[in-house]
């Protein structure tokens, strides 16, 4: 890959990030996978596990997944 490329592709991981904190805040989303969205496009590393996004599990029970059941 030249200079350029990689010059071009962190320019654009950079603006993606700038949209993603652009539409959480928007959209009033601060849940765990925005935070892991722009952790992942804040730095370098690739992550290959990173899709399939949102992982939903990570974030806890949905409120129509609770009951009376669940309460310990």
């Amino acid at each position: 890959m030249t200079d350029k490329t990689v010059a071009e592709l962190r320019q654009k991981i950079a603006q993606a990030r700038e949209v993603i904190a652009h539409l959480m805040d928007k959209a009033a989303f601060n849940g765990a996978e925005a935070h892991r969205a722009l952790a992942y496009f804040s730095n370098d590393e690739f992550e290959r596990s990173f899709l399939p996004w949102p992982r939903h599990g990570e974030e806890g029970m949905r409120p129509e997944e609770l009951n009376a059941a669940n309460d310990d």
